[in-house]
């Protein structure tokens, strides 16, 4: 099948799919990753937005917050988040002004601020997360268990060859 033939509203990563088979599997292996997973951000953020009026990023805030009832600093939600304090701290605030969270001061040291979700909070949320996890599984509803389960360990090989190639390299000494 040549690139005439295919519809004009394939995705670059499908056309690259249709390439003859000297193309780069590894590149081709990349592109069909970054898509899934952006069709299904894509999808994910546009239900939380027209189902709850809330953003992808305020979702995660809440579900790092469900997992700390006592609250986390911004510094702690920051690393969870692996986003900068910055970023956080903008968050916050917007999602403190929906009800969602609030500020307390740290009871062992009162210069540290901790955010805590509210009762408002964590209510929506529970609903947020149940839907939230309907919405994957209908998502990825075509793949059989077996599937899924030969998907987690290729996946998990795939993070582990990731992680081999991203370590700093020590360098043998001269």
């Amino acid at each position: 099948m040549s690139d005439a033939d295919l519809p004009e509203t394939l995705d670059a990563e499908t056309r690259l799919a249709h390439q003859p088979r000297d193309a780069r599997p590894e590149l081709r292996l990349w592109l069909r990753l970054l898509t899934c997973t952006n069709m299904i951000e894509r999808e994910i953020r546009r239900r939380l937005a027209d189902r709850f009026q809330i953003t992808l990023p305020r979702f995660d805030l809440l579900a790092q917050l469900d997992k700390s009832p006592e609250g986390m600093t911004l510094g702690e939600i920051s690393r969870r988040m692996m986003v900068t304090n910055g970023n956080v701290t903008g968050l916050v605030a917007r999602i403190a002004e929906q009800g969602y969270v609030e500020r307390r001061r740290d009871e062992k040291d009162g210069r540290v601020q901790r955010i805590a979700m509210t009762e408002k909070g964590h209510e929506d949320f529970v609903r947020m997360a149940r839907e939230h996890g309907a919405w994957v599984r209908e998502l990825l509803g075509d793949l059989e268990p077996g599937e899924r389960e030969a998907l987690m360990s290729l996946l998990a090989r795939t993070k582990a060859s990731v992680a081999r190639a991203s370590a700093p390299r020590v360098e043998a000494a001269e």
